[in-house]
Order: structure tokens, then C-alpha cells, then sequence
């Protein structure tokens, strides 16, 4: 298998240990989240420069809401100047932003933001990140179930016609490709709500490292794993070398 061949499309990561980092760092956990935007950074240059095409982020979960809301409120805050800051840079490097996750309990300031980014990078045709942002990978299934039935219901769409394809083309993700690697930082082995659907095929890779201290040496690691995974899909793989 040549490199570029052994190269994820599409790599997925669930930024995880901001907290832990900060509390070991004797700092307030917001400043673990300021520190892992740098790690944001870094992991958007190691994928352009190693060719990956689609990075999705677990920025914020739905449960996420249910953590001190002073910080919540320092994460709303984060993300609005990190669209402020980080755009012109996002654009010069071809990166064009989707926002993925519903945009309900947001701010009318962050819901600027999101379109703001969305807009301004639209021509990016380097690489396409992806926020999941207010994200739950049950509430899309749950969704997409509810706007299948409602075809059903009003005979747009006949039973007998739902597949594997009917579900994917009504999830937030219908305009990208399955996930091909998630990495999940700080050695926690869990999906924790995160494309469940789409991960199906997946490899997985969960290093020990925390989000903060998640650079572009660890990104390459993680595709080295990657590399060296014979991906099978539930089949057998023959080997041609066998008499």
C-alpha cells in the first residue's frame, strides 16, 4: 500500500482531557480550552500537509450544556473570537468551515458567528472541517427517523424503499464521507454520542495524550496507526501470497 493510499479522507476527533490538562497545569479549566485551540490549529495544518480532505472536531455535545454554565459561557465565547481570529488564516490555507449539530439554545451572537465562518470559507476546496457543535449523534438519528416517517406519512416515500442510504441521506453528515479513522485524545476509550452511525467502519485510535498537548507529531502517529490496519468490512481478506 503506497502512502497516499494508506492516507484517511476522513479523520475524526473527539478533543478530549482539556479539563484534566488545565487541573494539572494548576490553571481554571477554561484555560485547558484556550490551550486546545491551538491543538485545533495544529491538527488542521498536519492534515492539509499529509493530504486528509475532511477533519470533523467534537467541539461541543448536547450534554455539554450541563457543565458550569460559567463554562459553557467561556466555550460560546471562545468560539466567537476563534471565528474572529482564525478566518483569514482558514481561508489563505483553502479550509472551507461546515458547522454540523442543531442550532438551538445558541446565542444570536454565536449564530452569527457560525454563518460568518460558514460564508466566509464556502470556496475552501483544500480541506472541509467540520464542527460538530451542540452535536448528539442519537438526537440525528432521531431525527432523521422523524423526517423518513413524515415522507412516509404524507407518500413521498414507501417503506419498502428505506435502506442503509434512505437514513444516511437524512443525517447532518448526508454531504460527507464516513469517517475512515477516529482518534480520541487522553486515553479514554468511548464514542460519547459521536457519529455513531457513521463510525460503523471505522478504525479507532485512542492515545493517551491530552487535547492541549495534541500536536502535528501526534497526528502523524495516529496516521502510521492508521497505515498499518488492514480495513476489511466485515470480509475476508485472501492473501495473494498463500499457496
Amino acid at each position: 500500500m503506497s502512502k497516499q493510499q494508506a492516507i484517511p479522507q476522513h479523520v475524526a476527533i473527539i478533543m478530549d482531557g482539556n479539563g484534566r490538562w488545565a487541573k494539572q497545569h494548576g490553571k481554571e479549566r477554561y484555560e485547558g480550552h484556550i490551550a486546545g485551540v491551538e491543538s485545533v490549529r495544529r491538527a488542521v495544518k498536519a492534515a492539509g500537509i499529509n493530504g486528509v480532505k475532511w477533519l470533523t472536531l467534537y467541539a461541543f455535545s448536547t450534554e455539554n450544556w450541563g457543565r458550569p454554565t460559567a463554562e459553557v459561557n467561556a466555550i460560546m465565547e471562545l468560539f466567537c473570537k476563534s471565528v474572529v481570529d482564525e478566518a483569514p488564516a482558514l481561508v489563505k490555507q483553502g479550509v472551507r468551515v461546515i458547522i454540523i449539530g442543531e442550532r438551538t439554545h445558541f446565542s444570536d451572537k454565536v449564530l452569527t458567528m457560525i454563518d460568518q465562518i460558514e460564508k466566509c470559507t464556502a470556496g475552501g476546496e483544500q480541506l472541509t472541517l467540520v464542527l460538530a457543535f451542540n452535536y448528539s449523534s442519537r438526537r440525528e438519528i432521531m431525527l432523521a427517523t422523524e423526517a423518513i416517517a413524515r415522507k412516509v406519512e404524507n407518500g413521498e416515500l414507501s417503506p419498502n424503499d428505506i435502506n442503509e442510504e434512505t437514513i444516511s441521506q437524512h443525517l447532518m453528515t448526508s454531504s460527507m464521507p464516513d469517517p475512515d479513522l477516529i482518534i480520541r485524545t487522553s486515553g479514554e476509550c468511548r464514542l460519547s454520542n459521536f457519529l455513531l452511525w457513521q463510525a460503523s467502519y471505522a478504525e479507532f485510535y485512542f492515545p493517551e495524550v491530552l487535547w492541549p498537548d495534541f500536536d502535528e507529531e501526534e497526528f502523524e502517529k495516529a496516521l502510521e496507526v492508521y497505515a498499518q490496519r488492514e480495513r476489511r468490512y466485515g470480509l475476508v481478506i485472501e492473501d495473494s501470497t498463500a499457496k
